[in-house]
């Protein structure tokens, strides 16, 4: 009978832990709901960027990116972002894709401008610096020094 009892509580304690460890991932993975103004980035190519990259200014974070949609008449990459409605950047503000490491995820930087006008919620960065393929730069490294080997002979 003590057996059950001991069983029952040990039970009892896994399920509130796993319970608990459920409604702490689902919290985390919730993102920053809304909170900031909407900005827009136009890319070539925004491989590695996700709905929830960082948005960081100087290495800080500012914001996240909230939607990843491609325009059908441009074939772009439309990057929506939701910056702290504190930070006030210059229309001339510019935008990159950055990896966070060799083999992490990748996230944007904004550099702001030096223009006296700020930017608007919804307005559109003009500047923006597409994600950099690390299989194509190695590929270029690799043919690039093969045919530099050939001019050689």
């Amino acid at each position: 009978m003590r057996g059950n009892f001991v069983e029952f509580i040990t039970g009892m304690i896994v399920i509130i832990i796993s319970v608990f460890l459920l409604a702490y991932g689902y919290m985390g993975t919730r993102g920053d709901r809304a909170q900031g103004y909407e900005l827009l980035v136009k890319f070539d190519r925004a491989d590695g960027l996700v709905e929830g990259s960082d948005v960081k200014i100087g290495g800080i974070r500012v914001g996240t990116v909230s939607k990843l949609v491609l325009d059908p008449k441009t074939y772009e990459a439309l990057v929506h972002l939701k910056v702290n409605p504190q930070v006030k950047l210059p229309t001339d503000s510019s935008a990159s894709i950055i990896s966070e490491n060799l083999l992490g995820g990748k996230y944007l930087v904004l550099v702001p401008g030096g223009d006296d006008t700020m930017l608007q919620p919804g307005d559109t960065l003009q500047y923006s610096q597409s994600s950099m393929i690390l299989e194509s730069l190695i590929g270029k490294l690799i043919f690039d020094d093969k045919d530099k080997s050939k001019d050689n002979k």
